[in-house]
């Protein structure tokens, strides 16, 4: 394929998943909207309950890296029957898993208080409403991510937008009747934004299975009108457990990085904090900033992962490489892009986040670091998903380790508490964890292409070429 062809493939996926990750976020702050429209109680609520729920599903749903692995591969190798397999198996572990967490949940809400000393009682009870309906809608919101996560393993990122932009007009409108109330139906607060949550995610999980069972699309739930001669009339025992494990191989690093991520990022915030509410503020003000940096460049690393995982499937390196390549130089042009526009107009910026003289001042001493961050940070996030493409969760489990345990919170320390800088202190120490990150992935991403060029294969390449 040529270079043109293949940059514009990679952009047709990026742009819409940037899109659909552009639209949660957006989400995200309408509820937050809404709720402190209700009330300071139901917001704080939120901010408790919100957190530890976004914190759960984020490390059982780590699983859809494998299903993108997997699935991008038997998609690449044109093996309907083994990416249906492997999409069946994948929404079998994500509903187990759910339905497991919606099991344990009562021990969550338990342990509640333990986490939440300083929170008013009233709040403490409007988070223990809202976590009990969202974990016990673990099942829906699980199905809903492997479905999105299949179809975009087999190259449709547009689909998940479309599905995306229906499942949250709803969202927002059952947002305003449930939190508000409106007519008949009272004002349920942070429990309303949870009603509406579960809805949401069920209606994603219906529209994106329903999408799956479409037979012309490269993943397809269902068989064939008239399968092909050499395709057996089901999977065998042996080929599902197989591909059970080779899923697990794939998806267990990627839950272990995670978790360590979130302990990383624990550590990372209590060094905030002590440096006072207005860091804290401003903190959030930047955080807000780069979100947008840093889902464009999720974006592009999904689609980095599907293509390389569909190349390596079709038994196509080079064209591998080149999809990484050509996604992590759009990334980096994208990102340094928003990062110098946030630069050159942050003093009008910063304001719609914060009114506070103090804030706006500590905010744009830092906004200097943010621009710098950016091309480390698209390098690492797009060389990061394109291993994990690759099947490779393991090393960038040992990159994640290196990264976000050692450099960031050692250079955090150093930077903003022993030297004194403060929030700039702060930032400097996250920026010289990407490039840490971005130097030892380009070292991986090398010596992977060498193995490659050699002959060698990777432990699930090798799995894939054994069966």
């Amino acid at each position: 394929m040529a270079d043109g062809a293949l940059a514009r493939e990679v952009r047709r996926l990026a742009l819409p998943a940037i899109l659909h990750s552009l639209l949660q976020t957006l989400v995200f702050v309408v509820d937050r909207i809404m709720l402190g429209q209700h009330g300071e109680t139901s917001l704080a609520a939120m901010q408790l309950g919100g957190a530890i729920e976004w914190s759960i599903w984020s490390v059982f749903a780590s699983f859809e890296v494998g299903t993108i692995a997997r699935v991008g591969r038997h998609v690449g190798a044109k093996n309907p029957a083994a990416a249906r397999r492997a999409a069946w198996i994948s929404l079998a572990m994500a509903f187990g898993l759910g339905s497991l967490l919606a099991i344990v949940s009562p021990l969550v809400l338990r342990a509640l208080p333990l986490v939440a000393a300083n929170v008013s009682p009233a709040a403490l009870d409007e988070a223990r409403g809202y976590l009990a309906i969202t974990m016990a809608a673990s099942p829906l919101v699980f199905l809903s991510m492997i479905s999105i996560a299949t179809l975009q393993a087999g190259g449709d990122t547009k689909t998940p937008l479309v599905i995306g932009i229906f499942a949250n007009v709803i969202h927002v409108a059952l947002n305003r009747a449930l939190i508000l109330g409106v007519g008949s139906i009272p004002a349920l607060g942070a429990r309303g934004a949870a009603i509406s949550t579960a809805i949401t995610f069920g209606l994603e999980a219906a529209c994106a299975a329903l999408a799956l069972t479409s037979r012309r699309r490269p993943v397809s739930l269902r068989k064939p009108l008239e399968p092909p001669p050499e395709e057996p009339a089901g999977p065998s025992p042996h080929a599902t457990r197989e591909e059970a494990r080779q899923l697990a191989h794939v998806a267990f690093p990627a839950l272990l990085e995670r978790v360590l991520y979130h302990i990383g990022y624990v550590g990372y915030v209590l060094m905030i904090a002590r440096l006072g509410d207005a860091a804290m503020a401003a903190n959030q003000s930047l955080i807000s900033v780069e979100s947008i940096c840093f889902l464009s460049g999720d974006g592009f690393g999904i689609a980095a992962a599907a293509l390389v995982a569909q190349k390596l499937g079709a038994s196509k390196p080079g064209e591998a490489r080149k999809a990484a390549k050509i996604a992590t130089r759009d990334a980096i042009l994208a990102l340094t892009i928003f990062g110098l526009v946030a630069l050159a107009f942050r003093d009008a910026i910063l304001p719609l986040f914060a009114k506070d003289p103090e804030v706006i001042a500590i905010g744009r001493s830092a906004m200097p670091v943010l621009a710098v961050a950016q091309p480390f940070m698209a390098t690492a996030i797009v060389i990061a998903q394109s291993l994990r493409g690759a099947g490779q969760t393991r090393q960038v489990l040992g990159v994640s380790v290196v990264g976000a345990l050692f450099v960031r919170l050692s250079m955090t320390w150093l930077f903003a508490i022993a030297l004194g800088f403060g929030l700039v202190g702060v930032w400097l120490g996250s920026t010289l964890d990407w490039a840490v990150r971005t130097a030892l992935l380009l070292v991986i991403a090398v010596r992977s292409r060498e193995g490659r060029d050699s002959g060698a294969a990777t432990p699930v390449e090798s799995a894939t070429v054994n069966r």
